[in-house]
């Protein structure tokens, strides 16, 4: 498939791009995405949470009445979790949540998402650039002139920009990437998709090992 190259004022440069089909034009597989995002958001969490048992609490171990003849069920010390300032049954304890996928899937799992911004029309290929002086003004600007003003992006380098990223940190919505490092996730995430035009061979390359 083909898609116009536009410049980064908006207008097309009247040159089109191919893209291989294996890697923006395949059936999405939605299990794949599934498991992709699972795992990303799994290794986001800390896994640093923990409660104590009635073991670790202080407080007396002493009984608190006799076993039999109250009329009421038996109790134990001051520390059971039934109590007020008790121990918490079956509490969280540190853990590790990540776990490891297929990297075939995981491969498939980004072309599926990619191949699913692509179906919907949310991908534009742009020309190499560069900003002179990293100034949020500049991407803001470069944002207008594409359209992705106040929506949620993700502009896909071949290399990172320093100027570019720089000027774009502090823009809520604007994400930037290397080829090399896009993930599932962030690819869904985004409402537009932006791609540099050097950076279409590194995606490809790299998915298509």
């Amino acid at each position: 498939m083909e898609l116009d190259i536009y410049k980064i004022n908006g207008e097309k440069t009247g040159r089109k791009v191919q893209l291989d089909d294996t890697v923006f034009g395949i059936e999405p597989n939605d299990h794949a995405i599934y498991l992709d995002i699972k795992q990303y958001r799994a290794n986001q969490r800390q896994g640093t949470h923990s409660s104590k048992e009635r073991s670790q609490l202080s407080g007396s171990t002493r009984k608190l009445k006799r076993q039999k003849g109250t009329g009421t069920a038996r109790m134990g010390d001051i520390n059971s979790p039934i109590l007020r300032g008790g121990a918490r049954a079956f509490g969280p304890h540190p853990r590790d949540y990540s776990f490891k996928l297929n990297k075939k899937l995981k491969r498939l799992a980004r072309k599926s998402a990619l191949a699913y911004k692509v179906q919907e029309e949310n991908v534009m290929i742009v020309e190499d650039f560069t900003f002179e002086l990293p100034k949020t003004k500049n991407y803001l600007k470069f944002a207008s002139d594409l359209k992705i003003d106040g929506i949620k992006s993700l502009l896909i380098l071949n290399t990172i920009d320093n100027n570019i990223y720089l000027s774009a940190r502090n823009i809520k919505g604007a994400n930037i990437k290397r080829a090399v490092d896009i993930n599932t996730y962030e690819l869904l995430a985004a409402k537009k998709l932006i791609i540099s035009e050097s950076s279409i061979k590194s995606i490809e390359e790299v998915l298509t090992k």
